[in-house]
């Protein structure tokens, strides 16, 4: 089998780490296995490389940047590929291009083009197990470019689906997909499968698992993913294409996302347009829209609620109060959540959703926002009742069952 295995940075955050990975790879290569191993940079060495750079200047230029976070995946690829050399194991240590990664010119957060598999081709043939460093490529500039925070993940399933893989393990510092956050409610269960759209919604909504772009690319190139620790031996969770057997699961998993703050701008003159000149001013400042609801009201005006990630709440903040017409007024909240059910199953069953607003009202928690989709129920709340109401939802889908 030829497998695709990829380490975060926990599982290499330190010698002693490395080493372990380089016994996993020794051992998965002992039982016949061809490897390419996809592996980030020691825990913290990135954010170590970003001081380094504030340092000198607070807007450092983003290609000079590439060239010096690239380089924390590339130290524990070399250490990795030394680490198994001394075990006996043929390995090379290879860069983002030297690996053939072409990606677009959009430097920090670049988009994988295509991958030239000629020099990973040629070192599996002649036996050798291959240590990519992931989160970078090079554009058609021959610069090196990083695929933004994650992209590790992005770089072993784009490398899988080029080599046509028959597996692509993703290994971190949990053992698999929960049905929730276990931090939250102990009772949280681990899946044995999931279907590529669910990761998709839960990593979307904040599960931290997969990069969600990863899962998309994964999705497109149908590499099957398993997702393991590297710390124990626990089979981990399968994450491939939806099955008949999937959607008799009504619910597989609640996730929680705490980065969310709520706009609502009051007073808003009911006329052909608005919403566009709004929402085109905020779109062009970079600043990402989730949920959106319009209120009616009989005198000619409407008030419009939307939600932004908290993050970029001061940013919508300046950029509504820019808008200086057709508005009376704006309000800004912080102190929100979401919690979304998600599950193959919603598309074939009904009264998912029903069943959920009524636990939320048994528990006294008010809804302020509700979005929907074929497998997704998503609902802004008070951010003091968030982990109430996942265990709330965990029990009334009967997932710790």
């Amino acid at each position: 089998m030829l497998i695709v295995q990829k380490y975060g940075g926990t599982s290499v955050g330190g010698l002693d780490r490395i080493e372990n990975v380089a016994n996993r790879v020794a051992q998965a290569r002992k039982a016949g296995n061809d490897l390419v191993v996809v592996v980030s940079a020691m825990s913290g060495e990135t954010n170590k490389l970003i001081s380094y750079a504030e340092h000198f200047s607070k807007t450092p230029a983003k290609a000079e940047m590439d060239m010096l976070l690239s380089s924390g995946e590339r130290v524990t690829a070399a250490l990795l590929a030394i680490a198994l050399q001394e075990m006996g194991v043929d390995a090379v240590a290879m860069t983002g291009r030297q690996a053939g990664i072409k990606t677009d010119n959009n430097h920090t957060y670049a988009r994988i083009e295509s991958i030239d598999t000629t020099a990973m081709d040629s070192a599996l043939e002649s036996g050798k197990v291959i240590i990519v460093a992931g989160f970078q490529g090079i554009n058609d500039e021959n610069r090196v470019t990083t695929l933004g925070r994650g992209g590790s993940d992005l770089s072993a399933v784009a490398i899988a689906g080029a080599l046509k893989a028959d597996a692509c393990e993703i290994y971190s510092d949990v053992d698999g997909v929960y049905t929730t956050d276990p931090r939250i409610e102990p009772k949280a269960q681990k899946m044995d499968f999931i279907s590529y759209d669910e990761m998709l919604e839960l990593a979307s909504l904040g599960a931290k698992v997969l990069q969600n772009r990863s899962e998309e690319l994964a999705k497109k190139l149908g590499v099957k993913i398993v997702a393991k620790s590297s710390f124990s031996d626990a089979e981990g969770t399968v994450i491939a294409k939806e099955i008949e057997e999937m959607e008799e699961v009504l619910v597989s998993g609640i996730a929680l996302d705490r980065n969310q703050a709520r706009v609502t701008v009051r007073g808003v003159v009911d006329r052909p347009g608005i919403a566009a000149e709004i929402f085109t001013m905020l779109a062009d400042e970079q600043i990402n829209i989730d949920m959106i609801i319009q209120n009616a009201s009989a005198d000619g005006t409407t008030n419009l609620g939307f939600t932004v990630p908290e993050s970029e709440i001061e940013r919508a903040k300046k950029v509504i109060s820019e808008f200086d017409h057709d508005i009376s007024g704006m309000d800004f909240d912080s102190n929100v959540c979401k919690v979304s059910v998600v599950g193959v199953g919603m598309k074939s069953h009904s009264g998912v959703a029903a069943k959920a607003f009524s636990a939320m009202a048994r528990n006294n928690i008010n809804i302020d926002m509700i979005s929907t989709s074929e497998i997704k129920v998503s609902m802004i709340i008070n951010a003091d009742y968030g982990e109430l109401a996942v265990r709330t939802l965990h029990a009334t889908y009967e997932l710790d069952k």
